[in-house]
């Protein structure tokens, strides 16, 4: 191509050049003989669009059908990139959906797994609170036999003080008063 290209430059050149210099020498002694040159201008122009025309028009145009079809593959592999890059986009948008769902779950069951463990510690804890209970009922109640056992014993020991008392002598009225003012000062003295 640049060899056709540079002799077709080059005769194009050389008859512009010498229909120039005709035409200068030609108008100067002979006003009618420009029509040579103007003849041989047309003829060169139509050798050099002959030439153009079956040589370098159909090279310039494949050229050009060739970047037209190049231009066309890559805006058809663009578009094909284009909705690859829509399907991975809508499978991921897929699967965050589904990891959301999933961890919403999780978190669910989660949820549960402390309501249910916290049911139990509280069942657990009134259980041992209750035996606790008991076991300070069962304390007081034992202290409380424990205290009015001890309570009967000083008092049947009063209880024979005060008959020996009156039996070692005779009771009037006023001794009687005495003997219970002093048994019951020593039951209060016995219990505080």
């Amino acid at each position: 191509m640049k060899r056709h290209t540079l002799i077709l430059f080059l005769a194009v050149s050389a008859m512009s050049s010498a229909a120039l210099a005709a035409e200068k020498s030609s108008v100067i002694e002979n006003p009618s003989a420009g029509v040579i040159p103007g003849v041989t201008a047309i003829a060169l122009f139509l050798i050099v669009l002959g030439i153009s025309a079956t040589m370098i028009w159909p090279k310039i145009v494949s050229g050009l059908d060739e970047r037209n079809e190049k231009i066309v593959s890559e805006i058809a592999a663009a578009e094909e990139a284009r909705k690859q890059a829509k399907e991975a986009l809508d499978e991921y948008e897929k699967n965050l959906a589904s990891a959301r769902a999933e961890s919403q779950k999780m978190l669910e069951e989660t949820r549960a797994q402390q309501g249910a463990l916290a049911a139990q510690l509280k069942a657990t804890a009134d259980a041992e609170l209750a035996a606790m209970r008991e076991k300070a009922v069962a304390e007081i109640d034992a202290a409380k036999k424990q205290a009015l056992n001890e309570l009967y014993n000083e008092s049947v020991n009063l209880a024979t003080v005060m008959a020996g008392k009156i039996l070692a002598r005779e009771v009037t009225v006023d001794d009687q008063q005495k003997l219970m003012d002093e048994s019951l000062a020593e039951m209060k003295s016995v219990n505080c």
